[in-house]
Formats: C-alpha cells, structure tokens, sequence
C-alpha cells in the first residue's frame, strides 16, 4: 500500500515562517511530498498562508490542520477555500475542528456547546456553497440562512469554483466526532496518534461512523500527524515534542475540559497527563516537562535511529494509513531537510524532477 507524505508547517511564527518555510515546503514538493498543512489557533490564520504559498509552489497540495470553526462563518470559509483552490489549479484541501471552549469562547466569542454538532452542520453549508446548486437555502440547528424576518436573500457564490466538490478533513480525538468523520468526511487528521493502538482505540468508532453513511474504509483518508526526527541529536528533538505535549496537556484546555487529557488517558498515560497538567496549571512548566517520560514520546511521534523510524512506517503502512503529516521535530534547518530527506526515501515517494 503506498504512504503519502505531508509536510506540517504548524502555527506561522512558532514553527518554521518566511523564507524558511518557503524553503522547507519546496525541498518537500520536490521530495515528493504530497502535500502542505498550516495550523491556526489564537495568532496566525491558515487562509492567509495557504494564499501565500499557493503562488509559490507548483504541485503540491494545500491543506488546513484546521480551519477553526468558530473563527469564521461557513460562508466565509468556503469562500476562501473556492478561491485558494482555484488560485492553486485545484490544490486546495479543506481541514476543520471547532478548536476548544476556552478559545472558542475567549477569543472567537462563540459559544463552544454542541461542537461536533455545529461543525457536522458547518461542513454541510461549506460544501452546498462550494456545489453551488443554487441559492443557498440553509435552515438547520445552528445556521439559518438567509435570516428570517431579515432583508436577507439567498444568494450563490458569485465564481464558478474550479471544483464543486474540495475534500473536506476534520481534526478530532473524540469517538464520537471520529464516528462522524467516518461517517461524513473525506480525510482524519488525529493528533498524538499511536499506531500500536489505532484498532484498539478507534476501529470500533471508525467502523461505527462508516456503517452509518453507508461507507467504507476506502472512503477515508487517515492521515494521523506526528514530529518526526530521523538520527541526529535526539536528546534534543524528544524534548521539542515533549514541549508540545506540556502545552496541549496543560494549557490547551481547563481541569474540566481537556481532550488531550483525555486521550492520554485512553493510552494508559493518565496519571501522567493529569500531573502535567496540575503543574502547568499552577505555574510549575518546568516541573510538568519533567513529569513526561520518554515513552510517551516514542508512542506519539516518529523520533529514532533510521532503522527504527523505518519499522515504525512499516506499520503504519500495515495498519492501512494514507498518509502521514509530519513535522521534523528539529531547530536547525539543515536538520529538517535531512529529516525529509530519508522520510521520504524510508517511505518510499522518491524524488520528483
């Protein structure tokens, strides 16, 4: 089974940005990489980066791991996916999540209940807008459009979109918006993803939402993103994801509400997850970067010898997943590309010309 590859540029500005990015993202087009995914949360937005590089890059696919829901209306998200994708000659992948209550609540100003029900909803007008079958006439639980009693009228994007039909991704780790993405979607993308226990964890709900929509396996792209770091200093690049897991652990979310949290736990890593985030919460950063094993690390991302980052492809390959989104867990430059580099030979897309 092939294994498509997906460079993961995260957040602009924290990850690689400028002409580093720019750098980064061509060598992988060049490898063979199938595509690019931005990021956003509360700082850099994905329709802006996406725009940028869309002009600057030839083959390469164009993907959001995501477009935060509650950030922009459907309309507004559609409109800017119709126009990356006809800028891009057709290259333009959608990817959604309704992000966390205390983001989408403190800095969108939108109400985060109902998640998953308010972005099955959000795919749905996205996508009637894109179709563009005519005016759109959308009248569900959490869009109504045109308002009623309003000067509103029903209109039609005013483009014709080079696609009627762009593939739409979703970000989740919860089972029953994971049913859902089975269900409804073309592409998930999971987050600190273990393939040692993706059957366990998530066949039953996968299996669930394909029976639900009358699909199957074969209409799902999973696509899990991981960091990655092949040979080099590894010390170092084990410590560059477990900075991101302190910060998702411990600071994506509140004692209440936390999925990361939540999913450590269903990987046996509970006990641990909880003390990250009662040290992170009460100020102690460092203290909850010491309370990550290296387990965890090995488990959630792709960092090793060459000889052991390659057993692990072959895993996923087996397990049937589509692609990997990764991105090299390192801070010098020539160190990432040398990671894309054998990831791309371990996986085996070669080198396009």
């Amino acid at each position: 089974m092939s294994l498509k590859l997906g460079l993961n540029l995260g957040y602009w500005g924290i990850g690689p940005a400028g002409e580093e990015a720019l750098e980064l993202v061509r060598a992988a087009e060049g490898l063979g990489f199938e595509s690019v995914w931005v990021a956003e949360s509360y700082g850099s937005d994905v329709v802006s980066v996406l725009a940028w590089l869309a002009g600057q890059t030839e083959r390469i696919k164009l993907g959001c791991a995501v477009l935060q829901v509650p950030a922009r209306p459907p309309a507004a998200a559609a409109m800017a996916g119709a126009t990356i994708d006809k800028l891009s000659g057709g290259r333009f992948i959608f990817g959604f999540g309704p992000s966390g209550p205390q983001v989408s609540e403190g800095w969108y100003g939108v109400p985060y209940a109902k998640p998953w029900g308010r972005t099955r909803e959000y795919i749905e007008v996205v996508r009637e807008i894109v179709a563009r079958g005519g005016p759109l006439e959308h009248h569900g639980t959490h869009y109504d459009l045109p308002l009623p009693g309003g000067e509103g009228k029903a209109l039609k994007l005013n483009f014709h979109p080079l696609r009627e039909r762009i593939p739409v991704f979703v970000g989740a780790i919860g089972r029953k918006s994971v049913a859902m993405a089975a269900e409804i979607c073309d592409g998930w993308i999971p987050i600190f993803f273990s393939v040692e226990e993706f059957e366990a964890i998530w066949g039953e709900h996968l299996e669930a939402g394909f029976a639900k929509g009358g699909r199957s396996r074969a209409d799902l792209e999973i696509s899990p993103s991981l960091q990655v770091a092949i040979d080099g200093d590894l010390e170092l690049a084990r410590n560059v994801v477990k900075a991101g897991l302190v910060l998702y652990l411990g600071g994506m979310g509140s004692r209440k509400t936390n999925f990361y949290v939540d999913l450590a736990h269903r990987y046996g890593f509970g006990a641990v997850a909880d003390e990250v985030q009662r040290r992170f919460q009460s100020g102690d950063r460092g203290g909850a970067f010491e309370a990550l094993p290296d387990e965890i690390v090995d488990v959630t991302s792709l960092v090793g010898p060459e000889a052991e980052v390659a057993e692990r492809i072959e895993r996923f390959r087996a397990a049937g997943i589509d692609r990997l989104i990764v991105a090299p867990a390192q801070l010098d430059p020539g160190q990432r590309l040398h990671t894309l580099e054998r990831l791309a030979s371990l996986a085996g897309v070669g080198t396009r010309s």
